[in-house]
This record gives structure tokens, sequence and C-alpha cells, in this order.
């Protein structure tokens, strides 16, 4: 379990890699059913991919990555944009938004309903972090290793 952040995630293979990395993305409007519609989005792509030994995990981050989005970082008629890359051994998921500020894992109160999402991911993904990008917003990563496959 990661609890600090980092500016990019470590990838297990150099994007140029033959036969390398497959990804897939989609834009979402703000809108209230936005974190239902990426958690379908990433089961859908997961499924295709026949990866799916982390599916939980990996749609209960993105939900908390994209609501984070939705409340705190895109601004009202802006998109968030969602992305899975698939590597050998990792699946990195992006979610992009063009609010500024950066996430960061708080401590919530015991009576708070709220303010937790940083810590879920930390604690159920593999490593997570935070990169700003070209123009306005950031980027807000979580990597998942794969389990090794082995052949007879």
């Amino acid at each position: 379990m990661s609890t600090r952040t980092r500016n990019e995630p470590k990838t297990t293979q150099p994007d140029d890699a033959p036969g390398g990395v497959e990804n897939r993305t989609m834009l979402f409007a703000r809108r209230r059913p936005t974190a239902r519609n990426a958690r379908e989005f990433v089961a859908e792509t997961l499924s295709q991919w026949d990866l799916t030994e982390r599916l939980d995990d990996v749609r209960l981050c993105v939900s908390e990555l994209v609501t984070n989005a939705l409340r705190h970082g895109a601004p009202a008629g802006h998109l968030i944009l969602v992305r899975l890359e698939l590597h050998d051994a990792q699946l990195l998921v992006e979610v992009h938004d063009s609010g500024g500020g950066t996430p960061r894992q708080r401590e919530a109160p015991e009576s708070s309903e709220e303010g937790r999402g940083l810590f879920l991911v930390s604690a159920i993904a593999d490593d997570w972090g935070v990169t700003t990008r070209q123009g306005p917003g950031k980027r807000v990563w979580a990597s998942f290793q794969r389990k090794a496959v082995t052949t007879c």
C-alpha cells in the first residue's frame, strides 16, 4: 500500500515496446451519472481485455477518482477523460480534468461521510499519483500490477 504520490507511474515497459501497450479512452460530461458510466466503461474494457481478476478494485478506484474530478476538478461545462492503459504486467488508470489544485490524501474525521476517496485509492491500488498537464488541469492515476501469467 503506497501512501505517497508520485508524478509518474512506474511502467514495466516503454511505450514503444513491441507488442506493447493497449489503451482505451472515453470522455464523460460533468453530470450526475458520470461515475456510474465510468465504472461501466472500465468493466466493459477489462472484460474485452480478459482482465477481470481485479475488476472490483479498478472499478472502485475509478469511481473515487471520477467523483473527485466531478466535485473538485472539472468546472461546469467541462469534460472528464478516463483512460485505461494495459501493459504486460500493469494496468494504468488515468482520470483527467481541467480544474486547478492538487488532490491530496487526507484523514477524514470519523463522523464525516466524505473525504476518504484517495485513502481508498491508496489502500486498493498498487500505486497512485498526480501529474499536471500541459494547459489546464491534472491527471490523477492509479496502477494495478497484473498477476504473472504462466504457460505450460
